[in-house]
């Protein structure tokens, strides 16, 4: 082990109290992740040059009515996907704590599965390509992530394992031992290099315009900077390892993802356009 190891930063996990109401640097990631996804779908869904032939696929105000449906499906799907996949002997036993959202535990698996369930019933209900949908929002999705590995890093959850690396981190809830910083290497890798592929995927190889590619990417990207962290993560004490001393749930959830994501661009082609009238802003 080190002789010295870095200390955690000691920041509030709560921003501010609001009366009885605590302010978590937790919810504020989702809340500005979900916001930004808005807004930059916004901006993509009104460049013609991005889209076949310049129609565009969407009107800017559907994005504005999908915020609330995104928000339940991500949120609903997240929670129900950590009971169910890390921690359903717990919820069986005290079902009245799976109402307790402040206490923690979403699965980004769940919410992934809960936002493409609402995007296809948001995209059906208003005559949208769904593939077009899961592109546009899969693009901006990449700076929740990062927001909110870092606010987990923050709580000082999800830390790593032992590590005698010269940036391990002191976490005050996680023993003796320094350990991995996972949680900025998620946000790295499933925050912002992710996005920065996505960008140059949309700007600069113009994959909007075959429908799924840049969904396929998104998916794929994360599933396997999911896998290569949990390599340097400790997995959930109430799960260990489920086979050979490296095997984690987030690496069995995530080889669907890969699979899925390489299938989804593989397959990919240029799809028939239906133009939504649409306000053409600069950008």
């Amino acid at each position: 082990m080190p002789i010295a190891a870095l200390p955690f930063p000691d920041i509030d996990p709560v921003i501010v109290h609001l009366g009885p109401l605590a302010v978590h640097w937790y919810g504020v990631g989702y809340i500005v992740g979900i916001l930004f996804a808005w807004w930059y779908g916004k901006r993509l869904v009104t460049n013609p040059r991005l889209w076949p032939e310049g129609a565009l696929p969407m009107k800017p105000q559907d994005l504005d009515d999908f915020v609330v449906w995104a928000a339940v499906g991500v949120v609903a799907g997240g929670r129900i996907g950590y009971i169910l996949f890390y921690d359903l002997p717990r919820y069986l036993a005290s079902p009245l704590d799976i109402f307790a959202v402040w206490q923690g535990g979403m699965s980004f698996h769940g919410g992934l599965v809960g936002t493409i369930l609402a995007m296809v019933l948001f995209a059906r209900s208003r005559g949208i390509y769904p593939w077009s949908l899961l592109d546009v929002v899969a693009a901006g999705v990449p700076v929740g992530l990062g927001l909110v590995r870092l606010a987990n890093f923050i709580n000082s959850e999800l830390w790593g394992r032992v590590s005698d690396a010269p940036w391990a981190v002191l976490f005050p809830n996680g023993g003796p031992f320094p350990r991995h910083p996972s949680q900025i290497y998620e946000a790295l890798l499933e925050g912002l290099a992710l996005f920065l592929v996505l960008r140059f995927l949309t700007h600069s190889r113009l994959k909007l315009k075959t429908p799924r590619f840049v969904g396929g990417a998104f998916v794929c990207g994360y599933g396997l900077s999911r896998i290569f962290v949990e390599f340097f993560r400790e997995p959930d004490a109430q799960l260990g390892y489920l086979f050979g001393g490296w095997l984690t749930m987030g690496m069995v959830l995530s080889v669907p993802m890969v699979l899925l994501g390489i299938w989804a661009m593989a397959t990919a082609r240029p799809a028939p356009t239906v133009p939504q009238p649409a306000e053409r802003q600069p950008t």
